[in-house]
Order: C-alpha cells, then structure tokens, then sequence
C-alpha cells in the first residue's frame, strides 16, 4: 500500500490475493492453465485465457446462479456422485433444460463429471456454494443479478453523461438507489441480505482487529441492518452502539437490536442534513463513503470529528483499488456499479485518498491496515 500502511490478519476465502495478478487467473474448463501450453504446444497467452472466459462470463454468472437457485450445489454436497436422474428427480425441470444447465456449470470448473456420469460440487463450489447460512452466496449472487447486473447494460451510456440513468428502472425520484428501495420493500430486502451476505465474507476480521477493542461507543454511520454493529458486540462485550441509517434501512437493523438487547440503539437520519448523535468515542463508516465524492466524504469526516471527543477514532473500511488503480476485480465492479447505477460517482479509492481527507477533516495519526479480504482495507484517524 503506502508508507502509512500496515499489515492486518486476513480472515477466510482472500480473492484480493489474485486481483490484478494475470498468472494468477486459472480458468477451468477454458483449455490449459494461464502460462502454459495450448493444443498445439505455443504458450498461451493468459490475458487472451482470460479473454475469452470473460466474453462468456454474462452467461455462465448467470447459470451458476440458477444452479443456486435450484439447490444443484446444495443436493450434491448431501449427495456427492448424483446421477443426472437422480438430480433431474431432485431439481424437478425438463431434462434437457437440465442438461443444459449442468454443461455450462461444468465448463466453468464449479460442476464436476466422473467417468460413471455422477455429478460432483469441485472443491471451491462445496465451499463457497453449497453452504446457505446468512453470509452464502446464495443471497450475494441473487442480490447482484436481480439488482447490480441489469444496470450494466446501461454502462456506456451512463458513464458518458456522468450520472447514473440505470437508476430510471427504480421507481422514485430520489437521486440513489438506497432511498429509491425503500418504496420496494421486498426489493430492498434482497438487496439488503445480499450486502450483509457480502459483509460477513470479510466481517471477521474487521472484528478482529485490535484498535476496537477500546471503544465504547461505536457511532455506526450507515449501519444498514445493523449486522456490523452486532458482531462488533458480540466479540467486545464492552461496547454499545448507534446505528445510524436512513428511516426504512433503520427499521431493519430491528433484529440486530433485540438481539444485542440495549447495546444498540436505533437513530434515523440523513447523513448530509442531519447532525450526528453525540456521545460516541468512535465512528465506523463501514461500505458507506465510496458512495460519494471526495467533497461529500471530507464532510462527512467532518461531521464526524465534530461529534468525536479528543482522542476519538474514526474508523472507513471498505473496498480499495490498488494505489496505482490498475488492479482489484471487485473493487472495479463496485465502482462501475456505483457510476452507473447507485449513485453517480464514487468509487472503491484507493486507501490514500481517504488518507488525505481524513487530514483535511483534522484527523491526525492516520494510517491505512490491509491484508483483509475481497480487497477491503480500514483506515483510521484520530481526533487531536
């Protein structure tokens, strides 16, 4: 990272270890590995490998998730060796739609077929897919194809008029997509389980990290359901804290609450036209300012360390593309994302840029810990 950077524990499956690494990149089924040898013996090429996994990507995301959706990963785990009979009579659809389906599976390496025709989940696909816990995929992926993906064909278009025009699909007239949700309830919903299913992929080790456990009151700005804020305290018995969130996103972080009992207090509000609950000795934004542009988050800091006592933290943690923005797959599809469909600029920065506006905000002390997963990174400044 930069020379304010330290190193933290990563926790779980780290993607971020291959972002950007082409060598790196193994695509299964797509012929030899990155680096090696082709058919015809003359090395490949791994960003032409990579080539023409992406082109076919679109569709194979989006039969990894119906095999998602009709338990195919799920049924193999509990059934290992199934034979397609046995998985047509599970899955209950026509026989050829499921031939189909299992082949584009297979081809990405995800599906295996043995020699007696059984069907298997690969290594990573008994591990990342057949699981259906609260942090499974299962939810992350429906969130994003119902949600992120259909916006993407609006790219080209967006990203030349500089605001986001996908979000015309969204009824409201409100400028992003959150505040937008709210008159979709069950929209919402699944957003909302897709981002706390995605939060808990890299959750434990922000949790983990040391620099919280002296905080006694956590300013959770943007806490969402509040499933940060519930594994904070579950881990820090010591802490409390104020989840602060638009009206429809606050009510549900309902269940985080009864569940932390009175160590989570509800607070709704705008983030821009609302002051800050006082009281708190540190203030989270945790997947919240990348939303914005680098004059709104130097506000909001500044918001934040107006509320802060001397000595108090402010803690950013989130996606962050590599300094030299040249690296990091999911930081570059939130920030596409963010452009073209959520709220019109923004974008996963590089850990520097929040470096530097937690100094304009009057933060000193600040530093950047990397090395959690899926390319997250925490920055910290503390209030003189």
């Amino acid at each position: 990272m930069n020379s304010s950077a330290d190193t933290a524990p990563s926790a779980g499956i780290d993607p971020s270890g291959q972002a950007g690494r082409p060598e790196a990149a193994l695509l299964p089924g797509q012929g030899s590995p990155p680096g090696g040898a082709g058919p015809d013996g003359s090395a490949v090429d791994p960003v032409v490998e990579r080539f023409h996994f992406l082109v076919n990507a679109p569709a194979l995301f989006n039969a990894v998730v119906t095999a998602l959706e009709w338990d195919v990963f799920g049924h193999l785990s509990a059934h290992p060796g199934a034979s397609f009979e046995e998985l047509r009579a599970a899955v209950g659809v026509p026989a050829h739609s499921l031939r189909v389906l299992l082949h584009a599976v297979c081809t990405t390496g995800l599906l295996e077929r043995g020699p007696d025709g059984g069907y298997r989940n690969a290594p990573a696909a008994a591990e990342l897919l057949a699981p259906d816990g609260p942090d499974s995929w299962r939810h992350i992926l429906t969130g994003w194809r119902e949600i992120y993906y259909p916006a993407f064909s609006r790219m080209s278009e967006a990203l030349a008029a500089g605001t986001n025009l996908a979000l015309d699909a969204h009824p409201g007239d409100e400028p992003t997509l959150y505040r937008r949700l709210a008159h979709d309830p069950e929209r919402e919903a699944v957003f909302h389980r897709s981002m706390s299913a995605f939060t808990l992929k890299s959750l434990d080790a922000l949790v983990e990290t040391e620099e919280f456990a002296t905080v006694r009151h956590l300013l959770d700005i943007g806490g969402g359901d509040g499933t940060t804020s519930a594994r904070l305290l579950a881990r820090h018995p010591g802490m409390r804290s104020t989840v602060f969130d638009i009206p429809s996103v606050a009510q549900l972080a309902a269940d985080a609450k009864a569940e932390a009992q009175d160590r989570i207090r509800l607070h709704s509000g705008d983030l821009f036209t609302d002051p800050f609950p006082p009281g708190a000795d540190a203030v989270l934004f945790s997947h919240v300012l990348e939303i914005f542009s680098g004059g709104q988050i130097t506000e909001l800091l500044a918001k934040a360390h107006a509320v802060l006592p001397s000595g108090g933290r402010v803690f950013v943690y989130g996606y962050n593309a590599s300094d030299d923005e040249t690296r990091g797959w999911y930081s570059a599809r939130l920030s596409l994302y963010l452009n073209v469909l959520a709220s019109g600029q923004g974008m996963a920065y590089p850990a520097r840029d929040y470096e530097e506006w937690m100094r304009r905000a009057g933060f000193d002390a600040v530093r950047t810990l990397t090395g959690y997963p899926y390319e997250h990174g925490l920055t910290i400044g503390t209030k003189p």
